[in-house]
């Protein structure tokens, strides 16, 4: 099948050639695809106070730039989070590279906010379409492993944005500071085109059905669907997706203000340390799915340890402990990382295959919003009140969230029991 075929969901050509990949090649290709995504939509992050210097960007133009991109990723999900059940896994994240090549292209050379936010947006997009299509893939290709191919969607995610603010700030070295980290990227993306188009594909799993309804019914079957999960797995979605929620608007201050804010508290200037700072969240969430902490009082023990770590940023920041603060950033990203697997993989769990890329984008349109609604208030909040006072109160909220949040994952478990 080539694919234009699945594109169009015709049905799978018997006999077609092409590259029959083993599954662990197809698990690597997939996990690298939604990594490299990730990793460009990240390289800005150490970038930003470069962009506000030379484009007289504000705290709020910062965060309208990063939420862009939020917003993007969010509708995309919405509209398009289900395509890859339809058209396949391999044409989503074909389709996903080629529109974070255009996302690079346009954010490397924009001269103005505008340009910023289009390109930030095209890179949601991308993101978007390789997120559900990664996640069903890495299920399919473990399906008596569900645990690991949580761990596996979870470590290619997080470990995508921890890298990309360190390798932002490592090729801005190069000439050209915010071009030329898009220039290289573009080249890792273009290397992965290659692969994806000789792949002999895997069927879509909704290819015979869409073929059956003929092509208004293929139609159909793209058009944006709103989230329905089952009943059994509404409880495990809601709560997975609120966890979700708090994590990301941690890191979405992480890779928005927090640049600027640690470089002003510490007095930094390299765009390598400020970006190695605001992905060290982002990495220790990766390392912690190879930690083998299991049970449902993970989720409980992740909540708390995370809301305590959030709660200190301001004071090592404030007090200009590099230490406290290092301490802080790696506990919040362990203690996400440990409950958001938990919760994640309790919600992939219990969803059926047919929608499994549905329900999985479902549940990060809420966890992404977790990254634009309150960091573009923080932005909005920074303008009026100050930064530091601003990121106190954010800290102070994202605290109590998280212990609300472990209250309520204990009173489920105890209801279990």
């Amino acid at each position: 099948m080539t694919v234009l075929s699945e594109f169009r969901m015709q049905a799978p050509v018997v006999g077609r050639h092409g590259w029959d990949a083993s599954n662990t090649t197809r698990l690597v290709l997939a996990g690298t695809v939604i990594f490299a995504l990730l990793v460009g939509a990240n390289l800005a992050t150490p970038l930003y106070p470069l962009l506000q210097h030379q484009l007289g960007l504000s705290s709020f133009g910062t965060t309208a730039a990063f939420t862009s991109y939020v917003v993007a990723l969010v509708a995309a999900l919405v509209a398009a989070g289900h395509w890859s059940d339809h058209i396949g896994r391999r044409a989503a994240l074909l389709l996903a590279v080629l529109v974070g090549l255009a996302g690079g292209a346009v954010f490397a050379t924009a001269g103005n906010l505008a340009m910023l936010c289009v390109g930030r947006a095209l890179q949601g997009i991308a993101v978007a379409l390789a997120t559900g299509a990664s996640s069903a893939a890495l299920r399919e290709l473990l399906p008596s492993r569900p645990e690991w191919a949580s761990r596996f969607t979870l470590l290619a995610s997080a470990g995508g944005v921890a890298a990309g603010p360190l390798l932002g700030g490592l090729l801005s070295l190069l000439p050209g500071p915010t071009s030329a980290p898009y220039t290289v990227h573009s080249l890792v993306l273009l290397g992965l085109l290659v692969p994806l188009y000789v792949l002999k594909a895997h069927p879509a799993i909704s290819t015979v059905t869409a073929n059956e309804a003929g092509s208004k019914g293929r139609m159909r079957a793209l058009a944006p669907r709103l989230p329905a999960v089952s009943r059994e797995a509404r409880g495990a979605f809601w709560f997975a997706s609120a966890v979700g929620f708090l994590s990301f608007a941690v890191f979405g201050f992480c890779l928005s203000l927090a640049p600027g804010y640690f470089a002003q508290s510490f007095g930094i200037e390299s765009r390598v340390v400020i970006g190695a700072l605001a992905g060290l969240t982002l990495a220790a969430s990766a390392a912690s799915q190879f930690l083998n902490i299991r049970g449902k009082r993970a989720v409980v023990g992740g909540l708390l340890v995370l809301a305590a770590s959030v709660a200190v940023l301001p004071v090592a920041a404030a007090s200009a402990n590099v230490i406290l603060l290092v301490a802080a950033i790696i506990g919040a990203g362990l203690g996400q990382g440990i409950a958001f697997r938990t919760a994640f993989n309790n919600v992939a769990g219990k969803v059926e295959a047919a929608n499994h890329a549905r329900i999985i984008s479902s549940v990060y349109v809420i966890t992404y919003l977790g990254s634009a609604l309150p960091v573009l208030g923080l932005g909005w909040a920074a303008g009026l009140f100050g930064l530091p006072v601003s990121i106190s109160v954010f800290a102070g909220l994202c605290t109590v969230a998280g212990i609300v949040l472990a209250g309520i994952a204990g009173r489920r478990m105890g209801a279990q029991l």
